[in-house]
């Protein structure tokens, strides 16, 4: 059984999450206060640290330092309140494993304290600085099931010489997940060469990719290496490598089996040894079918897949990723913006993000500059943010039989086509949902 301490100064809450974890199977000893709480860190072991973040004698951060001195290989859960989460956010980077905003459910705290769990010693000390975040990246540490899910593909592929083909929608950081994988490589100090397919010219591929001799076309002033040479050794990534035209797929092809090039004019060819990442937005077997890309080279690109999920799929993980933009944003525009007001998370957690995580690096950067207060309010956010609470939120009752098909495509849409939370949202029961959906003929 794991031991876990609770440490909550509100004795009736803490005695009924107590009571809770214990039927099930967890052991659990309480404590009110930090001091209390480091006195029975010293004496006892424990599994898990799970701790409310204001303490009469101090905060939770104050407690989490004092736990990774005495033992860092304890994970530390913090209990917040929702206007504390930036607060939390800033443990995080101080080595916490996950925090927990209140009021919460019973399964999300089973859920949270399972993963914590279940971590492995070396994923819990102090996260080294290229876990956190990969050289100037948008890697961000996520607590999502999403992001879990995603870092360790990225954990379990890294180390391997497989080709990895990245997909997901645009803004998603899928440059960043190819970068990850080569820092995490046996490749890392290598060259890591990006090439974005789109932006070449079909009449100059052979070119780009492997080279050319000085004359060998007009335009050829001086030799050229290609991105296969450059990389060699290394990692080379093909971003949207859908658009590739069939003659350079033919060429790519024949330079990944054959693992050699020949710069064009010249009749030497160069061995190489790269490892090959690919990314695409597109869908590249329904390419494939309609005869727009080769199934061979499909399948040699194929080896190993990975979807980066969207922002909406990665909800939990918003706070994070505003904080470390936020960052960023003070380094690059010389300002020392602190967060963001309640407000505005409330607005960033109600948008549907359609660029996903770009677009949410550029909407901070913009506000950054925008703001004269310490905190980033909702006048400096653009429109269609401020209009959000409008389009997005879900009256408790139908109003009128006119609106009732609005409000239900509204809430399906929020709710991602989740039914059950669709019918939550709508205050109505799963059954009258579906009989609504047939009422008004709506296809979901």
């Amino acid at each position: 059984m794991k031991n876990i301490l609770l440490v909550e100064d509100d004795v009736t809450f803490s005695n009924m999450l107590k009571h809770f974890l214990e039927r099930h199977k967890y052991v659990v000893e309480v404590s009110y206060t930090i001091k209390n709480a480091s006195t029975l860190l010293k004496e006892n072991s424990y599994n898990l640290i799970f701790t409310d973040l204001r303490l009469p004698d101090g905060n939770g951060i104050d407690l989490l330092k004092q736990s990774k001195n005495t033992n860092s290989n304890i994970p530390v859960v913090l209990m917040t309140s929702y206007a504390e989460v930036s607060t939390a956010v800033q443990a995080m980077k101080q080595g916490a494993f996950d925090y927990i905003s209140k009021p919460f459910n019973p399964d999300e705290v089973l859920e949270v304290i399972s993963n914590a769990l279940e971590v492995k010693t070396e994923q819990i000390t102090e996260p080294k600085k290229e876990d956190k975040k990969v050289s100037n990246s948008n890697i961000v540490t996520g607590i999502s099931a999403a992001s879990k899910s995603l870092y360790e593909h990225i954990h379990l592929v890294a180390p391997t010489d497989m080709s990895v083909l990245i997909t997901g929608e645009s803004g998603t950081g899928k440059e960043v997940v190819a970068s990850t994988i080569h820092t995490q490589s046996l490749r890392k100090d290598k060259p890591f060469i990006a090439v974005d397919c789109g932006a070449i010219p079909k009449e100059i591929a052979s070119s780009e990719f492997f080279g050319h001799q000085k004359g060998s076309f007009t335009g050829a002033i001086n030799d050229k290496i290609g991105h296969f040479e450059a990389a060699n050794g290394g990692t080379l990534f093909l971003d949207e490598v859908g658009n590739l035209n069939y003659e350079s797929q033919v060429q790519l092809l024949r330079a990944l089996q054959e693992r050699k090039i020949k710069p064009v004019g010249s009749s030497k060819e160069i061995m190489v040894d790269i490892r090959l990442i690919t990314a695409t937005n597109e869908d590249l077997l329904s390419a494939v079918e309609k005869g727009n890309f080769r199934e061979d080279l499909y399948h040699r690109l194929n080896e190993f897949s990975i979807k980066v999920p969207n922002l909406n799929d990665r909800k939990d993980d918003l706070i994070l990723y505003a904080d470390f933009f936020l960052e960023k944003a003070n380094k690059q525009l010389n300002k020392s913006i602190a967060g963001f007001s309640h407000e505005v998370l409330t607005l960033f957690q109600q948008y549907s993000w359609p660029g996903n995580l770009r677009e949410l690096s550029n909407v901070i950067k913009r506000a950054t500059l925008l703001s004269q207060t310490e905190i980033i309010e909702k006048e400096v956010l653009p429109e269609e943010l401020k209009n959000t609470e409008d389009q997005y939120s879900i009256p408790n009752e139908f109003s009128t039989k006119e609106n009732e098909k609005k409000l239900i495509i509204r809430a399906l849409h929020e709710a991602k086509n989740n039914k059950t939370k669709a019918a939550k949202l709508l205050n109505i029961t799963r059954k009258t949902l579906y009989n609504k959906l047939k009422e008004h003929k709506i296809n979901s």
